[in-house]
């Protein structure tokens, strides 16, 4: 299971939200550069960025933090928050993301998405599931809806996408253990897709019961910034 440690953006700086709140924001870090230096230092291998103005405004804002880590980091970086249209998505690419993070735009615009996939290829996508009570919630979690996590999964699957993270809103930001029984259900519906679990992680048994379940990777990002979990820590975790 590989280890995902997140960078959060707005204004430039590394922050973290509790339940998606705005409001409750929390800076951690000036420069998110020094931050993914330091994940690299310790072996950490991928980096999940997440451009929080992006997700708010629909477009992506913080362009020159994905090229500095791109340029001065080895890191693989999935990166997402405001890919709503192909030139977008393109750049971001070009930027040295590995994956673009889509979500909120596969549910809003599927047909788009599905021509995103045909155009270039799966492989280049990690789809994000957001979930409060196991329905989809999108827009930076500004919005529920009711569309079910299984089907939503089911129908991405049967067009090519093999990756995906989920995030249960209810335990994000709040480090009262990850969603379990939730990801069980999917990796059981789902054991050839690369599952990755998002949220709530608070200590080192909640990665070992990732593991357990079949988790292929787990992000996580308060408990490494508040010091709950070390980069040491995950550092041997990884290389178990």
């Amino acid at each position: 299971m590989q280890i995902i440690p997140a960078i959060d953006i707005i204004e430039g700086k590394c922050v973290r939200l509790t339940q998606g709140d705005y409001a409750q924001k929390k800076v951690y870090h000036e420069d998110p550069l020094e931050v993914a230096k330091k994940f690299e230092g310790f072996g950490l291998q991928r980096l999940h960025l997440v451009d929080l103005d992006g997700a708010k405004a629909g477009e992506v804002v913080n362009w020159k933090v994905l090229e500095k880590i791109a340029n001065k980091t080895n890191l693989i970086i999935d990166f997402g928050g405001g890919i709503k249209s192909e030139a977008t998505l393109k750049t971001v690419l070009d930027t040295g993301a590995t994956y673009a993070t889509i979500g909120s735009l596969a549910v809003k615009s599927p047909a788009v998405f599905e021509q995103w996939l045909s155009k270039f290829g799966a492989s280049s996508f990690l789809l994000g599931a957001d979930v409060y009570e196991e329905k989809i919630a999108i827009g930076g979690w500004l919005e529920k809806t009711n569309i079910d996590i299984i089907g939503f999964i089911q129908s991405y699957m049967e067009k090519g996408v093999h990756q995906l993270f989920c995030t249960d809103i209810k335990k994000d930001g709040k480090m009262e253990g990850p969603s379990i029984l939730l990801y069980q259900k999917i990796i059981q519906q789902f054991p050839a897709l690369h599952f990755i679990a998002s949220g709530g992680v608070s200590q080192l048994a909640d990665l070992h019961s990732l593991k357990t379940i079949g988790c292929r990777g787990v992000i996580l990002g308060k408990a490494i910034y508040e010091n709950k979990i070390s980069l040491q820590q995950l550092s041997e975790f990884n290389s178990i």
